[in-house]
């Protein structure tokens, strides 16, 4: 399947032609690049709701009448506890995730200082931050107090982004992303499908990826949340979700495919197939929604043939 053409990535997409022949020189692709070996990570919501963003999607937002829970930015000691509880349970990586479009210069710097002290502290773990948009000066910081990678999505295609959100502009997002290159840090950049977008957006967006060149490719699926306009959305089946997956995996073949959000609620029984063309997974809870047990991914890694290095007694469970 060399040389593929966009007619025929767009055919995949679609769904006119069989998607397991597909799947399966996604996963040998995937091999080549990454071996049989499952990259995991989890985050925490370090600063949760009242975002002035207005994301369609997103129960953090402050335009939307959510339930999801409010509160400022966590001490350093709950996000350290949340750290060790990564390292014990054998993730790979664990990321600081706050809401809002920036933060203010206060919370910036506790959170810098609480970086500098996971990384001394956990070094077995690999310390990563959403923190929205950020400057040169600050992404300057964050690299030399260790920070592993950042993240910044696109969230999705230029052409459908103003379908989604009027406050935040795609193009600022862009430019936080290619800061966070210049500087040198490594880019986790990626969005969420499943939103409306046409087949041919889904394609745009990432070839958009394709040319940002990130290190990590950050793939949810829209889990749509009561109260939130998109709460009745249903664009995805198991079979389309795959067939992005392996999209991504045709057109970024040396990049970490990482299945997170929505994984449960789009790919249901079919889960464990997200893994032939995905080299990397998150586990635990996401932001406002609960994920599954980890002992569940483990096995679910194992029962693939592929190795992971969570604890075989991965347990005990995320603190809130």
């Amino acid at each position: 399947m060399a040389n593929i053409r966009e007619e025929e990535l767009l055919a995949l997409l679609k769904g006119q032609v069989p998607l397991w022949p597909w799947l399966e020189e996604a996963r040998r692709l995937k091999e080549l690049y990454f071996g049989k070996h499952i990259e995991t990570c989890a985050i925490v919501n370090a600063k949760s709701g009242q975002c002035p963003s207005d994301c369609k999607f997103c129960a953090q937002s402050r335009f939307w009448p959510t339930k999801v829970e409010t509160y400022p930015l966590l001490s350093e000691a709950e996000l350290l506890a949340k750290v060790a509880w990564a390292k014990e349970q054998g993730i790979d990586r664990f990321s600081f995730v706050t809401s809002g479009v920036r933060l203010s210069p206060r919370e910036f710097d506790r959170l810098l200082a609480t970086i500098q002290q996971a990384t001394r502290a956990f070094p077995e773990v690999k310390i990563c931050a959403s923190l929205g948009q950020l400057g040169r000066e600050e992404l300057e910081a964050l690299k030399e107090a260790g920070l592993a990678r950042y993240h910044h999505n696109l969230e999705t295609a230029a052409s459908f982004y103003p379908q989604i959100v009027s406050v935040q502009q795609w193009e600022d997002r862009l430019r936080t992303a290619e800061l966070v290159k210049e500087v040198g840090l490594s880019l986790c950049c990626g969005g969420i499908w499943g939103l409306g977008e046409s087949d041919e957006q889904i394609l745009e967006f990432i070839y958009t990826l394709k040319a940002l060149s990130p290190d990590s490719v950050p793939v949810n699926f829209l889990h749509p949340i009561a109260q939130t306009p998109l709460e009745r959305a249903s664009f995805l089946t198991p079979q389309k979700a795959l067939a992005i997956l392996v999209v991504l995996r045709f057109l970024l073949p040396d990049k970490a495919i990482r299945v997170c959000g929505g994984r449960e609620y789009n790919l249901r029984d079919l889960q464990a197939w997200a893994l032939l063309p995905a080299n990397a997974l998150m586990v635990g809870h996401y932001l406002t929604t609960k994920g599954r047990a980890l002992a569940d991914d483990l096995q679910m890694i194992l029962d693939l043939g592929y190795s992971v290095n969570l604890k075989r007694s991965c347990t005990k469970p995320q603190p809130d």
